[in-house]
């Protein structure tokens, strides 16, 4: 049986290999990229100590792409997890079409992000699908990308509703994991349809929501695709998520030192994030 153990451990050496070539080493190499000036092609370079972090601190693109990545992080985690838990307790419920529906809102994260983004931009283009629909309707035809504030408006609603149905799956496993019983005895009671709601759904679909929201929350903070294919980042540099800020830097303006810098800090941002949310649901957890 030892020998057996041994012989099964040597199939991991493949796979850490991996792991040490595409992931270890390039982190532990951008770690190294990010104190210096290096400009991504040139084969000469120069280490700058601290340069780089301080300019993330002064650097107005960068803060602003800063609360971009918290707006799309957070915001499209609460659209998704109001969309997707509204569609999983509808689609829970028995009717003709159902699993053609199901399919139906899943089949968006099925497309690639990219995709999904051109598709967008085509249609909020001046002579696209959607002012033709508006021109019908009688309304003027207007650019819905030209300001920032209705950029990222699309942004989020594009992202949420491409990965929606990740937290519709998540949490129609979680309903399919209460007993009946529990709403029978509720209902027995005299609970209503919204006590049975808050009182038994909510909390025995609270390991749903952690992982919905955790997984959801990961996704927004590192959006790239979709800002990328939608606005570019644009008009200006406004919507840009630092994802899109790590990119711009290191391809247009040939800062990989500052690339390198931007990158460790989104790193440090989302891990920071996600042990402080796995605190808070820890808590929770054990308060309830």
């Amino acid at each position: 049986m030892e020998a057996l153990y041994k012989k099964a451990n040597i199939l991991y050496i493949p796979a850490l290999a991996l792991f040490a070539l595409f992931v270890a080493y390039p982190f532990v190499d951008g770690i190294r990229i990010a104190f210096t000036n290096w400009n991504g092609f040139s084969r000469r370079f120069s280490y700058v100590g601290l340069r780089n972090f301080v300019r993330l601190f002064k650097d107005e693109n960068v803060r602003a792409s800063f609360w971009n990545t918290l707006l799309y992080g957070f915001g499209s985690t609460f659209f998704q997890q109001v969309l997707g838990l509204s569609l999983a307790l509808f689609l829970d419920k028995k009717f003709p079409g159902r699993g053609i529906t199901r399919t139906v809102v899943y089949l968006p994260v099925l497309i690639s992000a990219v995709i999904m983004g051109y598709m967008w931009y085509y249609l909020l283009q001046y002579d696209g699908a959607l002012n033709d629909i508006v021109a019908l309707a009688g309304g003027e035809k207007r650019l819905w990308l030209s300001s920032a504030a209705s950029a990222k408006s699309f942004i989020l609603g594009v992202n949420t509703l491409q990965y929606c149905g990740i937290s519709m799956v998540i949490y129609m496993a979680g309903l399919q994991n209460i007993a009946p019983m529990y709403y029978e005895a509720a209902r027995i009671e005299g609970a209503g349809e919204w006590q049975v709601f808050r009182r038994v759904t909510v909390p025995l679909l609270y390991p749903a929501f952690v992982t919905s929201i955790t997984i959801n929350l990961i996704g927004g903070l590192k959006l790239f695709d979709i800002i990328k294919a939608l606005t570019g980042g644009g008009p200006g540099y406004t919507t840009n998520s630092l994802a899109t800020l790590i990119h711009s830097s290191y391809f247009a303006s040939q800062m990989a030192g500052f690339a390198a810098a931007n990158g460790l800090a989104l790193f440090v941002l989302i891990l920071a994030i996600t042990l402080s949310l796995q605190a808070i649901f820890r808590k929770i957890e054990v308060q309830s």
